[in-house]
């Protein structure tokens, strides 16, 4: 069993790096701090990292670790939330002994030497509390607690999405009787600055609305224009979340090198466009990458088939 297994190889390395995907969001940290406070916690003679670039609107709930590359020999390497190995953050990643990946995604790329995929988990944050629950003595404590409930509400959007099934309400009910301050934890997850809110306002203003599609395109001269890097995008791509009508929506960002592309839906499965342009994800909530305008085309005319389908 691969928890089992997860175990083991914990207890048999002395340094465990732990990495997750590029981008992170609140699940992302969540899990992969959450798991490091956990092993710390159950194994305190040990070493443990958590790698990656910062984003400056999750600090409030970890801060990445800088480490030599000597750091990773003879080191278990742990993967949390990240489906696919061109979006793991830090590619030193590959320099470990050993490598396990432990994600909710589905198993598009089954890299690793050992594997915990459940894509019907609600979050991979939901997932290490499960490995504390059904490995062997384990210790939690307030700081894994608060780690693994924020990442457990910012992946289930406050327990609003479809992902969230009765075992996710049990776990964030067994996790908030750990001291911290649930107050402050949603605060930071949720609060923006006002130039964010002031682009959602432009979104509001400008998105179309073709038979159940809606498209964004955020522009270099619209983000420099409210002073948003591409990283802060992320806190925009729920805005259109509720507005009646819209089916699925897309986000074009457009990037130095790149035009970031975000997807969401209310019920057209819109991970295998995601595929087709060099991303993938969850069937309701995926990213791609594209490299020009006339791609951004193609992928609304895909998106529109896709949401055309679903309506049959």
């Amino acid at each position: 069993m691969s928890i089992k297994a997860i175990q083991q190889a914990i207890k048999e390395y002395n340094t465990i790096i732990i990495h997750r995907h590029v981008r992170p969001d609140p699940d992302a940290l969540g899990s992969q701090a959450g798991l490091r406070e956990l092993i710390k916690a159950s194994y305190p003679e040990k070493q443990v990292y958590v790698v990656g670039e910062d984003d400056p609107s999750l600090t409030f709930l970890v801060k990445m670790e800088k480490i030599d590359d000597s750091v990773y020999q003879n080191a278990l390497v742990i993967i949390c939330d990240t489906a696919n190995t061109a979006r793991i953050a830090d590619e030193r990643y590959s320099l470990g002994d050993k490598i396990i990946k432990i994600d909710h995604h589905p198993n598009v790329d089954p890299y690793g030497d050992i594997r915990w995929v459940d894509p019907t988990a609600s979050s991979t944050s939901e997932m290490i509390y499960a490995f504390y629950l059904q490995a062997e003595g384990l210790t939690m404590n307030d700081a894994a607690a608060r780690l693994l409930y924020g990442g457990i509400v910012g992946d289930t959007g406050r327990f609003l999405f479809p992902s969230t099934t009765n075992k996710t309400l049990q776990y964030a009910a067994e996790l908030v009787t750990y001291d911290f301050d649930r107050t402050k934890l949603y605060d930071g997850i949720y609060n923006v600055k006002d130039n964010i809110a002031r682009m959602r306002g432009y979104i509001l203003q400008n998105f179309t609305l073709d038979n159940g599609l809606s498209v964004i395109k955020l522009k270099r001269d619209i983000l420099d224009e409210y002073n948003i890097s591409p990283l802060e995008t992320g806190q925009l791509v729920g805005t259109l979340g509720e507005v009646e009508g819209i089916l699925a929506w897309v986000f074009f960002i457009e990037e130095e090198d790149q035009i970031r592309v975000r997807l969401r839906s209310k019920g057209p499965v819109i991970n295998g466009v995601a595929a087709k342009y060099n991303g993938g994800g969850h069937p309701l909530a995926s990213g791609a990458s594209i490299y020009s305008w006339e791609e951004a085309d193609d992928v609304v005319e895909d998106l529109k088939e896709t949401v055309l389908q679903y309506k049959l």
